[in-house]
């Protein structure tokens, strides 16, 4: 498939190996926070959070944490309070600048996806977009990012990707591959290739947290500005550290002392209800898509991404 939405532009791809070669950095905690999506109130909750952890926390924004924010207002907020921190691409951000008009809103969906959630998000993009191009120092300065990045945590090697391995807008990492046995092997190639222990991701917006092969680890925290669970109003962030935290995790995996976990991100949720609707009232390509998992919750549950 080649339309807008559904395409994966080849300069989304970089390959596994290359995140084998990326600079490594050293954080003691590690938070990975994948789709904000211009909430603010999570936004704000995470900032609550960091700040209860004892020593000191690297922050990663691995794509996404733009989307519904498209007055000015919020738009530099998120983009102000963002790049102050580690940061790296997601489809959204790579698909605001002025050249890149090829993939509509970068997503990559797979087929499954109906046509008019794919055309609803090609529109809440262009509305984005449109606000970005008002924002040239912030454009500029999300040019630059990467489309992945590497940490060691401890003795854990950890590729943060917004799609999977090989791809900006990939779906590897999504729920279903994961669990699907004869995608296993390529899972465990990948691991390999990127020389880590760790991958975390997002993109799909639906998290999961599996042990691939021992020692191997995949986990994606689905939204940190959207619920991700049934009948829940919160985000999930990851949290990679060499010690375990403050904040008790949704589930998590060991290696050692050191801990990879899923923490929930209760942010207010009336108050970021009030604001999304203020930008996309009933009616409004963003409220068709998104407004009853903010009110309710996906139709997906907590043990459904916990690893088994």
């Amino acid at each position: 498939m080649s339309e807008a939405g559904r395409v994966c532009p080849l300069r989304y791809r970089y390959g596994a190996a290359a995140i084998r070669t990326a600079p490594e950095r050293v954080a003691d905690t590690l938070y990975v926070v994948g789709g904000l999506y211009g909430n603010t109130a999570a936004l704000d909750a995470l900032q609550a959070m960091v700040a209860a952890e004892p020593g000191p926390v690297t922050l990663c924004f691995n794509g996404d944490f733009n989307w519904f924010n498209v007055d000015d207002a919020t738009f530099a907020q998120i983009n102000d309070a963002v790049l102050a921190h580690d940061a790296t691409l997601g489809n959204v951000e790579a698909e605001l600048q002025p050249g890149a008009d090829d993939a509509g809103c970068g997503c990559a969906y797979p087929a499954a996806v109906a046509a008019a959630v794919v055309a609803r998000s090609n529109r809440i993009h262009a509305r984005l977009k449109a606000t970005a191009s008002r924002h040239p120092d912030h454009l500029a300065r999300l040019a630059v990012l990467p489309m992945f990045a590497r940490y060691r945590v401890g003795t854990l090697r950890v590729g943060v990707v917004h799609g999977d391995a090989t791809a900006l807008a990939g779906w590897d990492f999504d729920v279903a591959h994961i669990d699907d046995p004869a995608h296993q092997a390529t899972l465990i190639a990948a691991f390999e290739a990127a020389d880590v222990d760790v991958f975390a991701s997002s993109h799909t917006c639906t998290p999961v947290c599996r042990q691939i092969a021992p020692g191997k680890v995949l986990i994606n925290n689905g939204a940190a500005g959207l619920p991700n669970f049934h009948a829940t109003r919160h985000g999930i962030v990851t949290r990679i550290g060499r010690q375990p935290g403050p904040h008790p995790a949704e589930y998590g995996l060991g290696h050692g002392s050191q801990r990879i976990e899923a923490l929930a991100l209760h942010y207010d949720a009336a108050a970021w209800q009030a604001r999304f609707l203020a930008n996309w009232p009933a009616g409004s390509d963003a409220h068709q898509s998104y407004f009853a998992r903010i009110a309710h919750g996906p139709a997906f549950t907590r043990a459904q991404a916990a690893p088994g």
